[in-house]
């Protein structure tokens, strides 16, 4: 078995695993299934989801954002143990944490920002402020994590407090932001959900112990809670079926609704029921080195990736001259996804080299840095 949270030294591989499994599935979906349209005031992003009947079924599993911040309730939880256990205060480490994941994030968006700036002041490029958008649109999430982060503290004495009872509270606040939003039109309340709905799947990942010693059956408990939940809500006809935007529908996204709570506990349970057997699996040397490979490129591959795609469609638009994509999934199309993700992994990796290597190198080589460093502050 692998080593679980009781001990808050405990490396916990199965966390690591649904940390690479939700990048993977994050960045193949926006350099396989984006769709650019190129209109009059620059190119827009859509995807096949829109155009395919039933596709939208796909997105119940693969939008992982709320097994995303699932997974990031229990790492900070179990973060927040043993810098505990060291003495450390929950203001310290709530600061490292907010400038680890700023400070890159941040860099990121004002180079695209001056970027945009310049070329679009040298070139006349009317569209270029559109261009920056879709490349830096992924940090949105990032923008998310960094608050439920700054609110670690207020979630912690919650969860101290009051336990699971917190999860209802929230997902009775989404409930109700839902109602007012959709029988008076209020939209801007929706921005109330950004701390209902993604602080219960970060309050869920406070759990995660639990669950993992909970009864087999809790899984599945689970695992149908979340489908009954998210099946009543779409086909009420109140809420869309897809669990990513859709150009002419409603978004379950932006702002999240009560449905991003049924698809939490519904990712959850999936992930219970698997957690057995790829734990086995990642006893395999093979699946470890794998799960430590990727979980190293996760951060620079996160932020790099839009912009090796927006590199590598300059390329090509370059060479065909024809900037549309189809406007709607042919069947060729849809033969050449397997291969699609090639062209801006060939760009994504110079610039993970370049600006990235920080984060890729491995723990041992990160160490003997530190301590060199250590070495030279204490001879100076």
């Amino acid at each position: 078995m692998t080593e679980t949270s009781g001990s808050p030294t405990a490396r916990n591989y199965y966390i690591d695993f649904l940390r690479a499994f939700r990048l993977l599935v994050v960045v193949a979906w926006h350099w396989v299934f984006t769709i650019v349209i190129w209109q009059d005031d620059g190119p827009h992003a859509t995807s096949p989801i829109g155009f395919t009947t039933g596709l939208w079924m796909a997105t119940w599993l693969l939008q992982v954002m709320p097994l995303f911040f699932y997974v990031g309730g229990y790492s900070h939880l179990n973060a927040w143990r043993k810098a505990r256990a060291s003495g450390d205060s929950i203001w310290r480490f709530v600061g490292r944490r907010l400038r680890r994941l700023a400070v890159p994030a941040f860099a990121l968006l004002l180079v695209w920002i001056a970027l945009g700036i310049i070329l679009g002041a040298i070139f006349n490029l009317r569209w270029i402020g559109r261009g920056v958008l879709l490349v830096v649109s992924p940090l949105w999430f990032m923008g998310v994590y960094l608050m439920l982060v700054a609110l670690l503290p207020v979630f912690l004495w919650l969860h101290d407090r009051w336990d699971s009872i917190v999860l209802v509270f929230l997902a009775a606040i989404a409930g109700t932001v839902d109602i007012v939003r959709f029988r008076y039109g209020w939209e801007w309340l929706g921005m109330v959900n950004m701390i209902a709905v993604w602080g219960l799947c970060h309050q869920l990942g406070f759990f995660y112990d639990r669950l993992v010693a909970a009864a087999r059956r809790t899984d599945w408990t689970l695992l149908w809670a979340g489908l009954a939940g998210l099946s009543g809500f779409v086909f009420s006809g109140l809420y869309p079926g897809s669990m990513v935007g859709v150009p002419g529908e409603r978004s379950n996204m932006a702002p999240p609704t009560l449905c991003i709570v049924a698809l939490v506990a519904f990712q959850a349970g999936v992930a219970e029921i698997l957690r057995p057997a790829m734990e086995i699996r990642l006893q395999r040397p093979r699946w470890q080195r794998l799960n430590d490979t990727i979980n190293r490129f996760s951060m620079p591959l996160f932020l790099f990736h839009t912009t090796g795609l927006a590199f590598y469609l300059a390329v090509r638009y370059a060479i065909a001259g024809n900037r549309n994509e189809v406007r709607a999934p042919t069947v060729g199309w849809w033969l050449t996804r397997p291969l699609a993700f090639i062209g801006p992994l060939l760009f994504t990796l110079p610039v993970i080299f370049l600006f990235g290597r920080q984060w890729v190198r491995k723990p041992r080589a990160r160490r003997r840095d530190r301590i060199a460093t250590d070495t030279r502050q204490t001879v100076s």
